[in-house]
């Protein structure tokens, strides 16, 4: 029983047939090259004299060393220090080329493994035809968070592919009519939560959607024991990492929501359109700024701009009608709902709490598996309709061409960028 269960349990995350393999290894090679010469010719994916936004405002060195800050990534210490400490395994304890290739190579493993469980939801539970979970995952692979975390050592990394990896479990359990167990809830809150609190509560959506739930109060009863445990397990977790002196949480957490919602010169719509929609997906411009560490040393640090083309707010005003189309096209089913309420918990955080909206473009690893999978279910409502079905394919052909090229034209500046300050 144990034996079957870690099999399945194997199955799920990594590829399993033949077809997720080809995925698997063809993205894993492009990601991987791409990775492999940044760590090999470049210093930008660790150096200890930077502390942090070296990049678009993700703080590697501090990540790695630290896990990150304890009211925003409560147990992402001990998962860092795992990653420390295999990295410098493998580096033979010296920071160097090694060591920065051993963090390139593990995220763009985990990167390519979320492409692979986005691929696994649209051809086993969408049930779309090969090509055209084909077509979409290519289109989703080119996004700029997945191309930027696919080197980048960070808790989005990690989160992409765990909030990918769990609504995938999800959607499983609800074609089956099953519920998650407690223990199942508990590991996804511990991971997804402990790496960033904001996505804990996205756990206990599909919950909400098991059958009977609100029918039964057997059922009801077992969902909220269900959940209690899984919260009991994470706070406890979460005090001991802190010595139990929660106030801290409360000061430090106000002190973080001053700090990175208090913004700035730029108009709100804009931020949301080119941050929060447009950044996670297509570059826009960069801007260069000057850092120093308070030590003496100073570098230059890359920021994404506000879209400055006509054509990149019309590419993402045409993907957020795609979305909002299948979102009300399928508005009775259970899959699109879950994934909807998920995107609806950034969308609260940072477009209408406004928490770190003029840099939310590096938040894309908490929610850009939504609109693969929300376009999977618009050409799933028109299956039937092969006019419909040949204009969305006409449409994100399109769109993933013109992707293709923005973003292959920004990653030349970034490359410029390394290197003019970073070889």
């Amino acid at each position: 029983m144990i034996k079957t269960k870690f099999i399945n349990f194997l199955r799920l995350i990594f590829p399993s047939s033949s077809t997720e393999v080809t995925v698997f290894l063809i993205f894993m090679t492009c990601y991987g090259i791409l990775g492999s010469y940044i760590a090999i010719h470049y210093r930008i994916i660790f150096d200890s004299r930077i502390p942090w936004d070296a990049y678009f405002s993700f703080d590697n060195k501090s990540i790695i060393m630290t896990g990150g800050s304890f009211e925003r990534h409560p147990l992402s210490y001990y998962f860092f220090n795992w990653v420390r400490e295999f990295s410098l395994l493998i580096s033979g304890g010296k920071m160097d080329v090694n060591f920065r290739l051993t963090l390139a190579w593990l995220s763009s493993i985990v990167i390519t493994l979320n492409i692979v469980q986005i691929f696994k939801y649209l051809k086993n539970i969408i049930m779309l035809p090969l090509w055209l979970s084909i077509l979409i995952i290519t289109f989703f692979g080119i996004f700029s968070t997945n191309i930027i975390l696919s080197f980048t050592p960070e808790n989005f990394t990690y989160t992409l592919f765990l909030l990918s990896l769990y609504n995938y479990y999800a959607a499983i359990k609800l074609r089956k009519e099953e519920k998650i167990p407690a223990t199942a809830l508990s590991l996804a809150g511990i991971t997804i939560g402990g790496l960033t609190i904001t996505n804990f509560v996205k756990v206990f959506i599909p919950l909400l959607f098991e059958k009977d739930l609100f029918r039964s109060w057997k059922k009801f009863g077992s969902a909220v024991l269900r959940v209690l445990i899984a919260v009991i397990c994470y706070v406890l977790l979460y005090l001991n990492r802190i010595d139990f002196k929660y106030q801290n949480i409360f000061s430090k957490t106000n002190q973080q929501y001053e700090k990175f919602s208090n913004v700035e010169t730029m108009p709100t719509w804009d931020m949301i359109l080119s941050f929060f929609f447009g950044g996670n997906i297509l570059f826009p411009g960069f801007i260069i700024s000057d850092k120093h560490n308070m030590k003496g040393f100073h570098f230059k640090a890359l920021y994404m701009d506000l879209y400055s083309s006509v054509f990149s707010y019309i590419f993402i005003i045409l993907l957020l009608i795609l979305i909002s189309w299948s979102y009300f096209k399928n508005f009775r089913n259970k899959w699109v709902q879950v994934i909807a309420l998920s995107f609806f918990v950034d969308i609260i955080i940072h477009c209408v709490m406004r928490f770190g909206l003029h840099t939310s473009y590096i938040y894309g690893g908490h929610f850009v598996f939504v609109y693969p999978l929300l376009i999977g279910w618009l050409f799933y409502a028109y299956r039937s309709s092969q006019k419909v079905m040949a204009l969305l394919t006409l449409i994100i052909c399109t769109l993933l061409v013109y992707l293709f090229v923005n973003n292959l034209f920004r990653m030349s500046e970034f490359f410029w960028f390394l290197e003019k300050y970073y070889q």
